[in-house]
């Protein structure tokens, strides 16, 4: 069977009713960086992350059954699990000391804060529909934070080519995202 060419749903199927170890692994490749970055950003903690992929893609295993393609999207259900999973963790690490503010915090409500999760996994999947060589080049100056020239020694390539390779990249992610209707 051709794992890559199933649905999220049709994978999320064969782990529920088969237990199918393969198309649990399928769900990993395609999910467990957008998950991580997600997580992190909940958490603004990378280590701790690692391990909140694993409790969430564990839930995911275990819960396969409770997904119901009739109440939405597959990406969402795995994406709604790994938030509640770091938030969870958030908690646990948060201790209360003082008393608590007389105001309400300005910043953005759950409902933009959710807004925008959806809108940085959606960037993470435009990211990783990218051609290999271009998507490294993203990764490594936008999510490692690396300059072009760090880019460019690391991969042992001319600095022009990691400019172009990047400039490619960025017109495909503007084009997909733009398709898309992501804010950025």
């Amino acid at each position: 069977m051709e794992y890559a060419a199933l649905t999220d749903e049709q994978l999320l199927v064969r782990v529920a009713d088969h237990r199918d170890e393969s198309a649990f692994d399928e769900l990993f490749r395609r999910y467990s960086r957008a998950v991580y970055s997600l997580v992190v950003r909940v958490l603004r903690d990378r280590d701790a992350g690692e391990d909140i992929v694993q409790d969430t893609f564990a839930a995911i295993w275990r819960a396969a059954s409770s997904y119901r393609p009739d109440r939405g999207k597959a990406t969402s259900w795995v994406f709604t699990i790994a938030r509640n999973a770091a938030v969870d963790a958030a908690r646990s690490r948060r201790t209360v000391t003082g008393e608590l503010p007389e105001t309400i915090d300005p910043g953005p409500g759950p409902d933009a804060l959710a807004g925008a999760e959806m809108d940085a996994f959606r960037v993470h999947l435009a990211v990783d529909s990218l051609p290999p060589r271009e998507r490294e080049v993203i990764s490594l100056a936008y999510f490692d934070g690396l300059s072009q020239s760090e880019v460019a020694a690391r991969l042992e390539l001319p600095l022009g080519t990691v400019k172009t390779r990047t400039r490619s990249a960025l017109g495909r992610l503007a084009e997909r995202l733009d398709r898309e209707e992501v804010s950025l």
